[in-house]
């Protein structure tokens, strides 16, 4: 095969389509599968050989698969060849569009015996230019709106950067995660940001419903020595230090005090699946697993909490010692933990805060394509090109002629208007 067909096969509607019909089917089987987890979590879920064909395919994290950069990457060399290879037979159709028409081109219009061609130029708001035809003729012509004839090659050139621009984000996007509550400071993994939550609000409705959580976050560059401060609601990021601060979720932390023979030994707040280990007999841990604002125990599922306001509170909290578990139980209010000579005490309960955080350096590349692309779809939509010329006969009266390479039912009835304008 030449390379002339290769190229015409790749820049074709149907390997586009295939490529299409590809990717939506990968997507769709990736979207029945949690993404991010590990081979022992799918084989639990699933079974070995599911959780096998999982992590061999990478539909544990589909974005960022062999498979789906490499058909995003076909897709996008689909693109790019099709509006190089139409670009050439584009530009000699705008050429075409702005030059003299000859006599033999095909008209989708034409009104004989018009008196005064020049009313209908008028009409359609043209200048029109004085020329000569083949056969010696006097004629008049100009077009109009050949912007118009760009709409599909524009789109095409924005999808491709939205396609691209999406792509390359997923590539070399950096995300994080960081939780915890007001007046904590944490690290942004190895960006060299350091994250302080200065506080967090939980705003609810009249019916004690949320609508709205608000983290106040203050962000040190350690790099530049720079300060930022923005607030994050769900659904509206912050963005600081070129990086989007997003309010993902929030949970339940509690202060966890241990003293040692009725001792001060250690305290360290701890959000909901965070563990302590006792300072001196590290093989002791005490794992933090819920707390219930309204607990009540209900027959058949376990704990769960009426409503979210602090009526009834109780912890849920595991034991564990040389990674084997000693125990699970509730606290309830003021209860107290004993093992052997320790006491852990669990109290100040209060939400805390989830933030994701990310950035990605190419979504300018898709914001430029999402536009692009509008602009393109405006052009195809929006813009008619259209083009008249007026050809004197022997006679002494003009016939006049129209074309539209689209919308020519509506572009008929506007000539034909002009054209009687013109034989008035």
């Amino acid at each position: 095969m030449s390379l002339k067909k290769i190229g015409k096969f790749l820049s074709s509607m149907q390997f586009a389509i295939l490529l299409l019909i590809i990717l939506a089917t990968a997507c769709s089987v990736a979207s029945f599968v949690t993404q991010g987890q590990s081979y022992s979590w799918y084989a639990q879920h699933y079974s070995e050989r599911t959780a096998a064909l999982i992590i061999a395919f990478h539909l544990d994290d589909a974005f960022h698969s062999w498979w789906f950069l490499l058909i995003t990457g076909f897709l996008c060399l689909n693109l790019l060849f099709c509006n190089i290879f139409r670009l050439p037979q584009l530009l000699q159709r705008v050429n075409a569009h702005s030059s003299p028409p000859r006599l033999s081109q095909n008209a989708s219009c034409l009104e004989p015996n018009v008196s005064d061609p020049y009313a209908v130029f008028r009409h359609l708001r043209l200048s029109p230019i004085d020329g000569t035809s083949e056969d010696g003729r006097q004629i008049l012509y100009a077009s109009k709106n050949s912007l118009g004839l760009w709409g599909a090659w524009v789109c095409h050139l924005g999808i491709l950067f939205l396609i691209a621009g999406f792509s390359l984000g997923q590539i070399t996007q950096q995300q994080e995660t960081v939780y915890g509550i007001p007046g904590q400071s944490k690290p942004v993994g190895d960006s060299g940001l350091i994250l302080t939550i200065d506080d967090f609000r939980v705003e609810l409705r009249d019916d004690d419903t949320v609508e709205q959580y608000t983290a106040d976050l203050t962000v040190h560059d350690t790099k530049s020595g720079g300060l930022q401060s923005a607030s994050a609601s769900v659904n509206y990021p912050a963005t600081l230090f070129g990086w989007k601060f997003y309010q993902n979720s929030t949970g339940w932390a509690e202060l966890v005090t241990v003293t040692e023979n009725g001792e001060f030994l250690q305290n360290e707040v701890l959000c909901a699946g965070e563990y302590l280990r006792i300072s001196d007999k590290p093989d002791l841990v005490i794992y933090f697993n819920a707390f219930y604002p309204d607990y009540v125990l209900i027959p058949g599922i376990g704990p769960q909490t009426l409503s979210g306001q602090i009526n009834n509170p109780a912890t849920l909290y595991s034991v564990y010692y040389q990674e084997q578990i000693l125990g699970m139980n509730v606290l309830m209010d003021n209860e107290e933990l004993t093992i052997d000579e320790y006491t852990v005490v669990f109290s100040e309960p209060q939400p805390y805060t989830l933030i994701q955080v990310k950035k990605d350096s190419f979504t300018w590349l898709a914001f430029l394509g999402g536009i692009v692309t509008m602009l393109g779809l405006v052009l195809a939509f929006y813009i008619q090109p259209f083009r008249v010329w007026a050809v004197k006969e022997d006679s002494g009266m003009w016939t006049v002629y129209g074309s539209s390479p689209k919308g020519g039912l509506l572009f008929k009835e506007k000539f034909e208007r002009a054209a009687q304008s013109g034989s008035s």
